[in-house]
């Protein structure tokens, strides 16, 4: 399979995961096009650094041949592939419910406290003595 064949496969099949499967939409949302242009210009920036000194090659029988900033064109298709499926991932799991809510903030535990406390219960984690609770914050609003 030639290079181009791949990333045109790549780019049908990550927008039937964005559309059908997963239901996120993000290509038909204006937000995701006002911002891929930032997520582009990064990418010919390090297409044409690695291409351009020759550190990534390619043949050019594989390859339709136009170029862009010495990076072939289907490197944008894999980009954009590769960039929407990240993104359709980690918005799908946002609206699953992964992170329920917010760990950060004025007196929040770090995330992974829960897991020290867990291991500190029994004396394991600490040479034998248990670490004191952490204090129990107040998360009434104030007036």
């Amino acid at each position: 399979m030639s290079y181009t064949a791949a990333a045109l496969l790549g780019v049908v099949g990550v927008l039937l995961v964005d559309l059908l499967v997963l239901r996120t939409r993000l290509v038909l949302r204006p937000v995701f096009w006002a911002t891929y242009p930032i997520i582009v210009f990064f990418q010919l920036v390090s297409n044409g650094i690695l291409t351009g000194r020759r550190i990534v090659r390619y043949d050019p029988d594989a390859i339709i041949g136009w170029r862009l900033v010495y990076a072939p064109v289907e490197d944008l298709l894999f980009g954009f592939a590769l960039v929407l499926l990240t993104l359709a991932i980690w918005v799908r799991l946002g609206r699953a419910g992964v992170q329920r809510g917010p760990v950060a903030g004025e007196g929040a535990p770090p995330p992974w406290s829960r897991l020290l406390r867990r291991r500190d219960a029994d004396g394991a984690g600490s040479g034998g003595t248990p670490a004191p609770a952490p204090p129990e914050v107040d998360r009434r609003e104030v007036s």
